[in-house]
């Protein structure tokens, strides 16, 4: 892996916590944080935030990491990708499903509300957004208002920092393959919803 920032040295007594905690979780320190290495109070506030959507409970978790998913998977970010995949597994959620969601509109794995939730997800990661009303009114009837805000925090979460790892390089650390995960599904490439792409509401 070669990111568009060179990784640096991880020091100090932060640092020492910083790894301990990578090594924990993953089995050793990503590169990524190396990287992140260079403005410490950026890297701190990052992970602040996560760990506390990690804490909410008003969405069904499944939900929410399916979510998080397609916004990696739509802007490219494989880094997310993998480790939410990776996440997944270690939360105990369902695997076939989350290896699915790159191909979510083709695969039977998923249930109708998951899918209005890819889709939303998807719809807020667009530029422009193409999320409508029908979409919103919908979710809020299954999810709650408080669900739903909860929901759309954690796709917007996930566009910030997917868009932030494909523009530093940062890329897949392989955690999933390292812990014997089946390779996940690839994206269509003739999907016609991509970041950054006017889609017709004819």
């Amino acid at each position: 892996m070669s990111t568009r920032i060179e990784p640096q040295e991880i020091t100090g007594l932060y640092g020492v916590v910083v790894k301990t905690f990578a090594r924990r979780l993953f089995g050793r320190v990503p590169e990524s944080l190396g990287v992140m290495w260079h403005h410490v109070p950026a890297l701190r506030a990052g992970m602040a935030f996560g760990q506390k959507l990690q804490k909410w409970d008003e969405c069904d978790e499944t939900l929410k990491s399916l979510a998080h998913m397609a916004v990696a998977s739509l802007v490219g970010c494989s880094w997310c990708l993998d480790f939410n995949y990776f996440m997944a597994k270690n939360k105990g959620l369902d695997i076939e499903k989350a290896r699915e969601v790159p191909r979510w509109r083709e695969s039977e794995a998923f249930t109708p509300l998951e899918r209005e939730v890819l889709e939303y997800a998807e719809a807020m990661t667009q530029l422009p957004s193409t999320v409508s009303d029908a979409m919103v009114a919908g979710l809020c009837e299954r999810l709650g208002a408080a669900g739903l805000i909860e929901l759309t925090t954690v796709i917007g979460y996930a566009n910030m920092t997917t868009r932030s790892n494909v523009a530093l390089g940062i890329e897949s650390d392989g955690f999933s393959a390292a812990c014997g995960l089946p390779p996940i599904s690839e994206r269509p490439a003739a999907h016609p919803t991509r970041p950054g792409r006017v889609v017709s509401q004819a």
